[in-house]
């Protein structure tokens, strides 16, 4: 398989084998992928046919880590209300020889579960904006864990303190970044500013 974009090539069909042959080795990548998604949305191909279809489709890219404890939780609650796959599952734990990152608390003391799943949620029926990523947050939080910020996230600006140390990332906002020239964590990562 194509060890760069494997969570992607059902979105091209190119886990059949017909497809993938047609195409060739040399564009079974994720270059390949990203110029055919760019295409798409200038085109807005896949966004014609949903209409046309009354499909509607939810970007979720997420990886979060779990306690342990609660991973049968999360898996339940994604199978059930996300249901995508495939879903990465690796083990994580916090090394505190390496630092503390306090805007990314793990605890010491606990082994974690990384779940990670890149896809969309395909339903007939609309939701608000962000619906399903906003479930995985929540759920995420009751469960003791934690969300990754590489990707879509929709907090309010307390749940997102609250998650991701806001006391102690203004402190260090106001000592490096006096002025306010450069945009906070929470207008980069949820407003998108």
């Amino acid at each position: 398989w194509d060890t760069d974009w494997f969570w992607c090539s059902k979105n091209l069909y190119v886990h059949n084998p017909l497809m993938r042959r047609f195409l060739g080795r040399r564009r079974l990548n994720s270059i390949t992928y990203q110029k055919v998604m760019r295409w798409n949305s200038r085109v807005g191909l896949t966004r014609r046919l949903n209409a046309l279809t009354g499909v509607h489709r939810e970007s979720v890219i997420q990886d979060v880590d779990i306690p342990l404890e609660n991973a049968a939780a999360f898996i339940d609650f994604f199978e059930r209300e996300i249901g995508i796959r495939p879903v990465w599952v690796c083990p994580a734990r916090h090394d505190r020889g390496r630092g503390e990152y306090p805007l990314f608390p793990m605890r010491d003391d606990t082994l974690y579960v990384n779940f990670g799943f890149w896809d969309g949620v395909h339903s007939r029926q609309s939701y608000p904006r962000g619906h399903f990523n906003r479930l995985i947050e929540d759920q995420v939080t009751k469960l003791g864990g934690i969300k990754s910020l590489y990707s879509e996230s929709f907090y309010s600006k307390e749940a997102f303190d609250q998650q991701y140390g806001g006391d102690l990332y203004r402190s260090l906002k106001a000592r490096y970044d006096p002025d306010g020239r450069l945009k906070d964590l929470y207008q980069k990562c949820v407003l998108r500013q």
